[in-house]
């Protein structure tokens, strides 16, 4: 049976750490994620606030509570959890975007707990889970959504991203995307998406319940955008059920 251990693609770290030197630069190789960033983080704070009950005008959300962002390549999204409050591990698997988000940090004057590896760096009881836009990438998808599941504590919270397989994916992301040169080529492998029914199965078989599927769509109008629409991307909130909190 696989572990977590298994989870990392050497080939996937690698095309990711040769990128870790323009991470922040928003025109640079990374300008989707940067583009993507606003909307995600709109989800996040959403889910959050629900899920907790909390004062959605509250500037520190997450004050007091463990973050963990896995996959988190040099910091676009542990650096806005830090700056909500949360104690944050950042993990990837490539260390070259693990320097350049250490040495990004130390620029912002955040404390961030950054490690090379996957989940198998986690030693749990995390209040929130994040890996957003990475489960495509991992060589073992069961093995990794499960790591994710035990890295949460008694009422943690799961939040994942990632592309669907569809027409639609494979147009804009592969076609369009690596083609106009707007991704990096290589980034993608359609093969390897996820339909939703697939990962909320892997969530729900790790022993966590599903909370919300929400679609990231595209429009030439208002660019990125949270829809019910999910033939592009889509976002996948769990939480350790009743039943679960034994395991």
């Amino acid at each position: 049976m696989s572990t977590a251990t298994d989870t990392i693609d050497p080939v996937q770290a690698e095309h990711f750490g040769r990128l870790a030197a323009d991470w922040w630069d928003p025109n640079g190789s990374s300008t989707m994620l940067h583009k993507l960033n606003p909307v995600r983080l709109a989800y996040l704070r959403d889910r959050i606030d629900q899920h907790w009950g909390l004062d959605e005008c509250s500037l520190r959300p997450l004050e007091g509570r463990r973050a963990a962002d896995i996959g988190c390549g040099a910091g676009l999204l542990a650096e806005p959890l830090a700056r909500l409050g949360a104690e944050v591990t950042g993990v990837d698997a490539a260390p070259e975007t693990i320097a350049a988000a250490r040495a990004h940090a130390l620029g912002q004057g955040l404390a961030i707990d950054y490690r090379v590896g996957s989940v198998e760096a986690l030693e749990g009881g995390y209040d929130l889970v994040t890996s957003l836009e990475v489960v495509e990438h991992v060589a073992e998808p069961r093995a990794f959504v499960r790591g994710l599941a035990d890295a949460l504590g008694e009422d943690g919270l799961l939040i994942l991203s990632t592309p669907n397989r569809s027409s639609m994916s494979r147009l804009m992301m592969i076609v369009l995307g690596e083609g106009s040169g707007r991704i990096p080529k290589g980034t993608h492998d359609w093969d390897r998406f996820l339909c939703p029914e697939e990962l909320c199965a892997l969530v729900t078989e790790a022993g966590l319940e599903i909370v919300d599927v929400t679609g990231l769509a595209w429009g030439p109008a208002r660019g990125f955008h949270l829809s019910d629409n999910k033939s592009l991307d889509y976002f996948v909130t769990a939480k350790r059920g009743a039943c679960a909190t034994g395991r």
